[in-house]
């Protein structure tokens, strides 16, 4: 059943606090494929949410959806970010408004350097992510700032993608396939680098095949099948139900 959004503070949502982000019966198309087909869901301040599925199921295209991107095509819906509707704006004004998407290709610009591709990203003078706090946060980017970004081994590139997103000063970081091809060692940094990110206030939702890793970083989970919502809870509740795991996540 959707839920219209709900920004008042005894909100009747997963928890007590009331929504920060809100879809509300999106709808959206690649061409003619019909890939999400009406879901609502509400994320919470400074929450990590995983939203899972099998391959196909339309993870990628709600991201992207709420990022407000040129594709996938959304015919109907409402997005909501801190009282502000999203489902008007532009990507960039989804940007300006608080919106910071890590695609899973990571989109490093070639031929700038890696603070190069920070200093690009930050479109007014940042408040609260300076390059200083950046490289604070990725000491591995601070030691190679003057070095090409694609030149970058993949989990230096990941860690770039992440630090161009905050480079905005964003109030919701959307990851798609951030552990993709890398070591267990680099996924810990990372997952180690998104708990602070989540400590700062800022609000995740990450997309990621490693279900039951994002479901041990996640407070949340939302699972998708065939572009509509099957669970909507807790993450320790769907590592807990082997069922529900097997069904909708094989694992």
């Amino acid at each position: 059943m959707n839920v219209k959004p709900d920004f008042s503070k005894n909100a009747n949502m997963a928890s007590t606090a009331p929504a920060f982000l809100s879809i509300y019966d999106m709808h959206a198309y690649y061409g003619e494929s019909y890939i999400i087909q009406g879901i609502s869901f509400n994320v919470h301040e400074g929450e990590i949410l995983a939203l899972l599925g099998r391959n196909g199921a339309g993870k990628t295209t709600t991201l992207r959806g709420i990022a407000r991107m040129d594709d996938p095509q959304v015919t109907h819906g409402e997005i909501w970010l801190d009282h502000k509707h999203l489902h008007t704006m532009k990507s960039h004004q989804a940007a300006v408004a608080g919106i910071g998407l890590v695609p899973e290709d990571r989109s490093i610009i070639p031929g700038l350097t890696v603070e190069e591709n920070l200093q690009l990203a930050q479109i007014v003078e940042p408040i609260g992510w300076t390059l200083d706090r950046l490289y604070d946060l990725f000491p591995r980017l601070g030691e190679r700032r003057k070095q090409e970004g694609i030149t970058l081994s993949g989990g230096e590139q990941q860690m770039l993608a992440i630090a161009r997103a905050l480079a905005r000063d964003i109030k919701v970081l959307l990851l798609d396939e951030p552990y993709e091809g890398l070591a267990p060692v680099i996924v810990d940094e990372i997952e180690k680098t998104l708990i602070h990110i989540k400590e700062q206030g800022i609000t995740t939702v990450i997309v990621e095949q490693n279900a039951v890793r994002a479901l041990e970083l996640a407070d949340r989970a939302v699972i998708l099948d065939t572009g509509s919502i099957v669970f909507d809870g807790s993450a320790a509740e769907v590592l807990e139900n082997a069922e529900l795991r097997a069904e909708y996540l094989a694992i």
